[in-house]
This record gives structure tokens, C-alpha cells and sequence, in this order.
């Protein structure tokens, strides 16, 4: 007879046996038995200060590693306080699994510690999808049903929650896993018309999203893109995917109003692996004037108001490999003279509407290691690095870009460095955002290993002051008193740096990513660079 042991603990051994190595959360009296199991199963437990802390290590986890991330939680407020985080990751396509307990009975006591109306019915606002197991068996289903969807669609994050009683009654193990579906490869017919098009263009353009961006594609568009005599534009998620120095790459600049006037341009348009969504455009337009190709694993995304000629349901790599079986001649209709024209020109907007932050990024590209990945939050710093900050590796900059959160920074690189714990890491953080999940310097002290975290105070909410101005509204609560940054870095335990120039500048960085604990290094708009 099989060996019966709580489910709570049952869960941990389940999610072990499916590859999982570490869990974020917050252990509490209604989801105890979920920890019951944890180290038992060989499991290692990162633990929040908060649950929203809790999301977004668990985001930054699953972009990092490419695993899901986990987050245990709480009944009620804890699936709460985490729900920011799992908006987040559900705008930004994240394999994210919450686990929460849940109250045994709702419909006729009120008044019980942790009650809400509809926990299953909240998640699922912010979810793919939102379930309660009321049997192990249901509990184990919805947990590989949750990992079959990671592997074979759009990654959003799940929520499953399991009442209390449940979780304390004894289970036998999960079933063993069983291999999973892959993703069907993109139909060569559609490929071969592909081909066909850009055979008769001269101004084939390229849009490059976060749906291809692993280092597999880019290695491949590395060998491609100058084969082909293609531009290409590359969403924020998709920075990385084309070398910097890629002389037909017109980088991250897609949101800039005229770089509609440029895709207007083009005789071919192919979209792979991006929404082309307001948070890619600001705008509502493309700009298009030739046929539109779009390829994406989401139906969804095929089918919105960008109203493709051509629309392919498949994996971005799956397409351009296929592609580069056919021998497609080389486009001339480009030239590197107005790329680089361009990428000057918008380099100069970007400078003028937020004066001095691209030349303090540019130090900071020099300084940090190439291979750094970094996290960044809601922050003018991150609006203008985002674009003038070429990265030479795919998914190696992150950021909240749909759901916009403020305080994702610092916990998703929590996530991220407990993924690649033998490389570098860097959180950039503005001075209000930071202050949302502040708290987790106490996390980030106890993983012993670097974490720079950049925190840039130009003392107000000055995006807001200057859209509030922008629309003649006298600007109101845009100053808030700030407290003593590098002070409190050092409460916590860890270091900090207020460099002014340039060389303390470089000095600080060089030496937060030697040290074996969080550093802040805080920059104001005086540095001198």
C-alpha cells in the first residue's frame, strides 16, 4: 500500500518530482501544512517579507531560469497582497503558479479569520485561470494541468487553492509525471509563402518580440539577418535578440512616434512573438502600409485590430528556421546610413525629454558585466535605459511593462539571482517605487550572494509632475520626503555607495558585484558624468 501523508505535503513532493527547486512565500497558520513537506522533499524556501514580494520573486524567478515560479500564500489577504504580482505576470507572460490555502466553508459563517466573498473568483482576475481542488486528486490534476500549459501555450500565470482540511488530510503520493505535448511546428506551406513574399520586397522589416527571445533565436538571427538584408525593430522584451551592432538594427526605439513613419516604409512587415501592444506602439497604429505577417502561439494576439494580411499560429523559432531553409536574395532597399540616422535622432528625444539619464546609462553599460540581467521598475532611469541601453543577449532585461507595477525591481531580482546564483544580477529602481517593496533588502541580505541595486532620486514623482504639467494641471502630490537611502541599505545589513562622478560611479558598481550581500548605490540628477 502507497505511503499516505498529508496533501499539504504531498503538493512539495509533487512539484519536486516536476523540476521544481525553490518556492517563495510566506508560511502562516491556515497554510502550515503546505511547509510540512518542503524540506522533506529537497526543496529550498526563500522567504518574503511580503506576499507581494513573494510574486514577483517567483516572476523574476521563472524569467531567469525559464521554470515556472512558485509562490505559496496564504488564504485571503496573502492571495491578495500577491495578486499585483500576478497581474504582472500575466500582462508579461510569466509561468507563475500560486498555491493558497483557502477557508473549508464560506457560505454560512462570516466572521472567520482570512474570510473573502470569492478567493477562486479574485485570482482569476488577474489569471490564466483560477481553480479550487476539493480532492487530492483534483489538487494533483490542476497542478500538471498548470505545468502542461507552461510547456505548451502562452505562459500566464494559475492559481489553485486548497481548503484548509483538505491539506491536512492524509493523501497518497501524486501520480508520477508523464510526458507532456510540445508545441506543433509551424506549417511549412505558410513558411514557403513567407519566403515567397520576401523574394519579391527590397524593404523587408522585422519586428522582434519577447515570444522568441532565447538565445537559440538569436544565435540563429545572428547568421540570418545579414543573409537576408532585413531591418528590424525589437520590443523591450525582445532587446537582445539582433546584435547591437547589427547595422540594419533599429533597436527598442518602436515607440517613438516617427519610427511609424519607418515601418510606413517598408514593403514587408513581420511581426513574430510580440502583441504590438499599446506598451510596445504608444500608439494605437502600427503605421503599416505593406502586408503584415504575424506570427504568435496565441490565437489571440493573431487576430487583434492590427488585422495581419497573414496571420501563422507557431513558435517565433520554429518560423524563422524554417525560413532559412529557402534561399531568399538579399534586399537592398536598406541602408545603414539611416538606421544609424534615426537611432541618433531618437536618441536625442529620448534625451531631451528626460536631460542626463542616457549618458549616466551609458557609464553604467560599461561598467556592469555583459552577461548581467537585470530588473528594472517603473522609473524615468528604466524609460530612457529601455531604449538607449542595447542589450547583446535576449531575456536578459526585464521589466514590468504591461501591468506597470511600481516595487517589482528589487524582489524580481531577488527571483532572478536565486536562478543564476554564479552571475551577476542588478536591480534599477526609482526612489518612490523602491520604497514599495523596500522591505525585501532583508530577503535579499539572506541569499549571500551580490545584488547591486541602482536607486535613482530626482526627489518627486517627476514622470507624473511632467505629465500632469503636459496636460496644464498644477502638479500636486508629486513630492514626497524620502528617507536616508544609504542609511537604511546599512540597517539592513547591507552596503552602500552615493558615488558623484564618474569614476565612483564605475568604482561602485565594480565593487557591489564582488561583495557577498545587496549594495545600493545611489544616484541622484547632480552626478557628474
Amino acid at each position: 500500500m502507497a505511503e499516505q501523508k498529508p496533501l499539504g505535503a504531498q503538493i512539495s513532493h509533487m512539484l519536486k518530482s516536476r523540476g521544481v527547486d525553490v518556492i517563495f512565500g510566506i508560511p502562516g497558520v491556515h497554510n502550515q501544512e503546505m511547509y510540512r513537506g518542503i524540506e522533506e522533499a529537497g526543496i529550498r524556501h526563500i522567504l518574503a517579507r511580503h506576499e507581494q514580494g513573494a510574486g514577483f520573486m517567483a516572476d523574476g524567478y521563472a524569467r531567469a531560469s525559464g521554470k515556472p515560479g512558485i509562490a505559496y500564500l496564504i488564504t485571503g489577504p496573502g492571495l491578495c497582497n500577491a495578486m499585483t504580482a500576478l497581474g504582472q505576470a500575466y500582462s508579461d507572460s510569466v509561468s507563475l503558479l500560486a498555491i493558497s490555502s483557502c477557508l473549508d466553508e464560506t457560505a454560512l459563517y462570516r466572521g472567520q479569520l482570512h474570510q473573502m466573498l470569492d478567493q477562486e473568483g479574485a485570482a482569476g482576475t488577474v489569471c490564466d485561470w483560477s481553480e479550487t481542488a476539493r480532492t487530492s486528486q483534483s489538487a494533483y490534476g490542476l497542478i500538471d494541468r498548470a505545468f502542461a500549459e507552461f510547456d505548451t501555450k502562452r505562459n500566464r500565470p494559475k492559481s489553485i487553492t486548497v481548503p484548509i482540511s483538505l491539506l491536512e488530510d492524509q493523501a497518497v503520493e501524486a501520480p508520477q509525471p508523464v510526458s507532456r505535448a510540445v508545441d506543433p511546428d509551424v506549417s511549412r506551406m505558410d513558411v514557403a509563402h513567407v519566403a515567397q513574399l520576401m523574394e519579391q520586397v527590397q524593404r523587408p522589416l522585422f519586428i522582434f518580440g519577447g515570444g522568441c527571445a532565447d538565445a537559440g533565436t538569436a544565435d540563429l538571427l545572428s547568421e540570418l539577418m545579414p543573409i537576408w538584408g532585413a531591418a528590424c525593430f525589437l520590443t523591450y522584451a525582445g532587446d537582445g535578440l539582433v546584435a547591437p551592432e547589427c547595422s540594419l538594427n533599429f533597436g527598442t526605439y518602436l515607440g517613438r512616434p516617427s519610427s511609424a513613419d519607418v515601418i510606413a516604409s517598408a514593403d514587408l512587415v513581420i511581426a513574430i512573438g510580440t502583441e504590438l501592444a499599446e506598451v510596445d506602439l504608444w500608439r494605437t497604429e502600427l503605421g503599416h502600409q505593406a502586408p503584415l505577417i504575424r506570427v504568435d502561439i496565441d490565437p489571440e494576439v493573431l487576430s487583434d485590430h492590427h488585422r495581419a494580411d497573414l496571420q501563422i499560429l507557431g513558435d517565433g523559432h520554429s518560423f524563422l528556421y524554417g525560413l532559412s531553409q529557402f534561399d531568399i536574395p538579399k534586399a537592398t532597399g536598406w541602408t545603414s546610413q539611416e538606421v544609424s540616422a534615426a537611432k541618433a535622432a531618437w536618441r536625442n528625444e529620448t534625451d531631451m525629454e528626460r536631460p542626463g539619464i542616457a549618458a549616466i546609462c551609458d557609464v553604467l553599460r560599461d561598467a556592469v558585466p555583459e552577461d548581467v540581467m537585470i530588473f528594472s521598475d517603473m522609473t524615468q532611469f528604466a524609460y530612457v535605459a529601455k531604449e538607449v541601453w542595447p542589450m547583446t543577449k535576449p531575456g536578459h532585461w526585464h521589466h514590468p511593462t504591461g501591468f506597470g507595477t511600481l516595487g517589482y525591481a528589487l524582489p524580481a531580482a531577488i527571483g532572478g539571482a536565486v536562478a543564476r546564483p554564479d552571475q551577476p544580477t542588478m536591480a534599477i529602481a526609482g526612489d518612490y517605487g523602491f520604497q514599495y517593496t523596500v522591505q525585501e533588502l532583508g530577503a535579499a541580505m539572506e541569499l549571500d550572494q551580490p545584488l547591486p541595486i541602482i536607486v535613482w532620486d530626482n526627489g518627486k514623482l517627476k514622470e507624473i509632475e511632467d505629465s500632469m504639467r503636459g496636460a496644464q494641471i498644477a502638479p500636486n502630490a508629486v513630492i514626497a520626503r524620502n528617507p536616508d537611502f544609504c542609511a537604511l541599505a546599512k540597517a539592513y545589513g547591507a552596503e552602500a555607495y552615493a558615488p558623484t562622478t564618474k569614476d565612483e560611479l564605475v568604482s561602485a558598481v565594480n565593487d557591489a558585484f564582488n561583495l557577498a550581500k545587496p549594495a545600493i548605490i545611489y544616484i541622484t540628477s547632480s552626478i557628474r558624468v
